[in-house]
């Protein structure tokens, strides 16, 4: 039995160099994660899959992609159906919360077929993360409303579609980027909210979703909980409030280690987000000294990452049998 280590990786192209094949050999990444520059074709998916697994030696190891629809979609048209921002499901709800809770099942479920046919076994879906009036548009309509509410009943739409499609969801980005005045991805978003108010409205979906089988941390910080130190490298965030307080239970993976949210070089990012108690750090660049450096900080998947890791691909099911036409008529 293999024994991974603690991280997803990036890869740089379309298929797997000899140096990433040698690396991925001798470290074992949990999982590889995908961007457009890696997606040309269905064989092409299918084949840069099966390097990875072959190269960790693992048909558990997990291949992922962000693939929401709207605006994040590393799989996109000619080649792939475009699918609908999570707000279009939202703004049906306002009228028919049944027609929206089945829409928003039949466009994961139509997009788990897709990534099922390529191998791909993990979708970084759905955001569960609540907007306010004034806040950065880095979520904007990729969020389902501005109601936790309709947030997390759709959000549960999502993860049953995407497991019948016999893909894993990623709910993200816990406890919650919505509020953000800033994207993180180039800055650290401060969020001054109240610890009630935050409870009451920003964690309330993540609560709702807490036996998700995968999470994503936000990279924002919470002065509430803790005044020094982003979400994802606090272990005061990681422990009292996503586990205890919002009662994930899950395998909990940072959002990408690369983000401009965070601070110092890429191997202590991937230990401070360890440290702080995050079962797997997310390294997406695809820049080779980085993913070495992250290979040579991380420690192995075992303990209760393990199990949480194990308790996910257990989910992992044979996709059950839909009629495509009539969810497409539904998402339409």
């Amino acid at each position: 039995m293999v024994t991974f280590k603690a991280f997803i990786s990036g890869c740089a192209g379309a298929a797997l160099n000899d140096d990433e094949r040698a690396l991925f050999a001798e470290s074992r990444p949990c999982g590889l994660i995908l961007f457009a520059r890696n997606c040309q074709s269905l064989a092409q998916l299918r084949a840069i899959a099966a390097q990875f697994r072959d190269a960790v030696e693992s048909d558990e190891a997990l291949v992922l992609i962000d693939q929401e629809g709207g605006r994040v979609q590393r799989l996109r048209p000619p080649r792939w159906r475009q699918m609908p921002p999570a707000r279009v499901y939202g703004d049906l709800y306002l009228y028919d919360p049944e027609g929206a809770r089945a829409a928003a099942f039949a466009g994961a479920r139509l997009t788990a077929a897709d990534l099922h046919d390529a191998g791909i076994t993990v979708n970084c879906t759905p955001v569960l993360d609540v907007p306010e009036a004034g806040s950065h548009d880095i979520i904007g309509d990729r969020a389902f409303s501005f109601d936790p509410d309709v947030v997390g009943d759709l959000g549960r739409a999502v993860v049953e579609g995407t497991l019948a499609g016999g893909v894993l969801p990623v709910i993200k980005h816990v406890p919650g980027h919505g509020r953000a005045r800033a994207d993180s991805h180039l800055a650290l978003p401060r969020i001054d909210a109240s610890a009630e108010e935050l409870i009451e409205v920003d964690f309330r979906p993540f609560m709702a979703l807490c036996h998700a089988p995968l999470a994503m941390t936000a990279h924002v910080l919470l002065p509430a909980f803790d005044e020094k130190r982003p979400a994802s490298v606090s272990p005061v965030i990681m422990g009292e409030v996503i586990r205890e307080l919002i009662g994930l239970t899950g395998l909990v993976m940072s959002d990408d280690i690369g983000m401009k949210a965070l601070g110092g070089s890429m191997g202590e990012r991937a230990g401070a987000v360890i440290d702080a108690g995050c079962d797997v750090a997310l390294h997406c660049s695809g820049d080779f000294d980085e993913m070495r450096e992250v290979a040579r900080v991380v420690p192995p998947l075992e303990g209760d990452s393990a199990g949480r890791f194990a308790a996910a691909i257990a989910e992992l099911v044979q996709p059950q049998a839909f009629d495509v036409d009539q969810a497409l008529m539904l998402v339409r």
